[in-house]
């Protein structure tokens, strides 16, 4: 929140605290010196009135040589009104000169608090800096903070030991699936080995030829399932293996191999590709490519239906995005979209269906394409097409501005 145009900060409420608490002091130092200087010119006018009193009361008894007792009252009385001239001047002087240097001294001590709070909260910032690399890259870093055993030390530490059992919690998360993705594709590889044996024996059986094409389109959607699953546990765990690729020249890649896919399937595939790097995995990268295209050429039911892919520079990032004509997409339910095993109740039969060499996918396409792009520090962004069909949005780091 800003006031002013001044970020309303903890140290900026720390700085004003200081100097509202120096201004407060000050002016009760102010009303008690008055207070006391006051007591002090009365009594010291008191004795000067009384000692120039003391002629007076002479003239009034008629020692020879005094003024008349009027004039001696009169004098006395320009003497007195004098006097209190004196002590009023005093003390407003007294007053104007320390409030003018009680506000000079409180902005001074405002600048001081700020220095001193800035020091002070200087563990703090450390710790939300670690927490963003954190929540930004992996769960391995620890804040790790050193000095004396206070209240942001203990926050320090209690952070890390939570940072610690995540870590290990999704560790073990990510092992699990690894490993059991491991171990299907074992058993899937070899089905899809005996499957394929069994087709070229078949002969001119068509029933068992059909069971056999059959088993084999369910099996490869097995194997694209734990490929998915695969790639999901394993994209946090690549985060440390990131060098400079080139956006574009990945896509113009994965476009060319399914180029012949979308043909077959009678769908135009059109690419226009920018240069543009960025820090990432070119493995993640063409997975994520290649699934949004996918579900862009499997979704794609329009007659002369068309997907197009292309490149831009957004900002201080790099920007893929995916547009394809194709059903009808309620805007509530793109949200959804990119949940795992999660499809639209409108394209369900479409999913089940087969779309030229494209199988059934399990419904970890999006999940996978958010994954990856959170992994490179990326946001996902999918909205309706005017007339049916996605405009997917991926946005990445430039390389530059990621260093």
């Amino acid at each position: 929140m800003k006031i002013f145009g001044f970020p309303w900060t903890i140290r900026t409420r720390l700085s004003l605290l200081y100097a509202g608490a120096f201004f407060v002091a000050g002016v009760a130092l102010i009303v008690a010196i008055y207070l006391y200087l006051g007591v002090v010119l009365d009594r010291q006018f008191s004795i000067r009135l009384v000692t120039d009193d003391a002629p007076m009361a002479q003239g009034q008894l008629g020692a020879p040589g005094e003024l008349p007792p009027r004039e001696l009252m009169d004098e006395a009385g320009r003497i007195s009104v004098m006097v209190r001239q004196a002590r009023v001047n005093t003390l407003d002087t007294m007053l104007m000169v320390s409030f003018i240097l009680v506000g000079i001294l409180t902005i001074i001590a405002g600048v001081i608090g700020w220095l001193v709070a800035g020091q002070a909260l200087q563990p703090l910032r450390d710790i939300t800096a670690t927490a963003r690399r954190v929540a930004d890259r992996s769960l391995h870093e620890r804040i790790a903070l050193d000095g004396p055993r206070d209240e942001i030390k203990d926050l320090a530490d209690t952070l890390d030991a939570m940072l610690e059992r995540l870590d290990r919690s999704f560790d073990s998360q990510r092992r699990f699936v690894a490993n059991a993705s491991h171990e299907l594709r074992t058993p899937l590889t070899i089905t899809r080995t005996l499957i394929e044996v069994a087709l070229l024996e078949a002969g001119p059986d068509d029933k068992l030829r059909q069971l056999g094409t059959t088993l084999l389109a369910v099996n490869q959607r097995h194997e694209k399932l734990t490929d998915g699953l695969l790639t999901l546990a394993s994209g946090e765990q690549r985060a440390a293996e990131f060098h400079t690729v080139e956006l574009g020249e990945i896509a113009g890649h994965i476009v060319t191999e399914l180029t012949p896919i979308a043909e077959r399937a009678g769908v135009r595939l059109g690419a226009a590709f920018v240069p543009g790097t960025v820090m990432g995995d070119a493995f993640l990268l063409e997975r994520l490519i290649q699934n949004l295209i996918e579900n862009a050429i499997q979704y794609n039911v329009a007659e002369n239906g068309w997907v197009s892919v292309h490149t831009a520079l957004s900002g201080n990032g790099v920007e893929l995005v995916v547009e394809n004509t194709g059903p009808l997409v309620p805007a509530y339910e793109i949200p959804s979209l990119f949940e795992p095993f999660r499809r639209l109740a409108a394209t369900e039969r479409l999913a089940g269906a087969t779309r030229g060499p494209i199988t059934r996918g399990a419904g970890l396409g999006l999940s996978i394409v958010r994954s990856v792009a959170h992994t490179h520090g990326g946001e996902v962004e999918a909205t309706p097409r005017e007339g049916g069909g996605l405009v997917v949005r991926v946005r990445f780091p430039a390389a530059s501005a990621a260093d």
